[in-house]
């Protein structure tokens, strides 16, 4: 008798375990309550099996990737463990509370990660947008330069083409300056000339 007491108060113990691990689901129907409560059979052997076949099953029916994230893998997988969970359990309430505790751990990892990814997903985006934009902007600036250089080498055409004309005359002025300068040279040499023979006409009879 106190076997059977025993026992039955494990059973009701461990049901209070299964119970706050994977709470009875409600619903109402035809306006009728109905409440699922999670099984305290223990499983055989031939129940792993089945759960295993299952499992492969909805993976391929779902189809769920074998690589990467998917969360249909995941959610899969989860449904497994809280199933494993609930047979280890059922045979000793310690094991499957440390379960529970691992899968909680897994879980809270697994959310740390996923909140991480979509940190650096939304950072990227953001780091993108901004290159984008900067890239518009760039890009805008390198079209104002260029116009800027078109207009300089504009202005430099202008200008070069004011120093030809301006050397040209320039050069034309000393060609006609130096012919000038010339004329006047030569003018005043045949002037000199000239002088130099009346003077001497006259210095000669006044020798003799």
């Amino acid at each position: 008798a106190v076997v059977s007491t025993q026992s039955g108060h494990y059973g009701r113990e461990a049901e209070d375990i299964l119970n706050s691990i994977l709470p009875p689901r409600e619903w109402t129907e035809s306006g009728q309550l109905w409440v699922q409560q999670v099984s305290s059979t223990p499983a055989t052997r031939l129940d792993v099996v089945n759960l295993q076949e299952q499992l492969d099953i909805r993976l391929q029916q779902r189809q769920a990737r074998e690589t990467g994230i998917c969360p249909v893998r995941r959610e899969l997988y989860s449904q497994c463990f809280d199933e494993l969970i609930r047979q280890v359990t059922i045979s000793c309430a310690e094991r499957g509370l440390l379960l529970l505790r691992v899968r909680d751990e897994i879980r809270m990892t697994i959310a740390a990660y996923q909140t991480l990814y979509e940190s650096s997903v939304a950072f990227g985006m953001r780091k993108a947008l901004q290159a984008e934009q900067g890239k518009t902007d760039m890009q805008r600036k390198i079209e104002e330069l260029e116009e800027e250089k078109k207009d300089l080498e504009r202005q430099v055409n202008e200008l070069k083409s004011k120093c030809d004309a301006i050397e040209k005359r320039e050069a034309e002025r000393r060609v006609v300056e130096e012919k000038k300068h010339a004329e006047e040279i030569q003018f005043l040499k045949r002037t000199n000339q000239q002088l130099k023979t009346q003077l001497e006409g006259i210095i000669q009879p006044s020798k003799k």
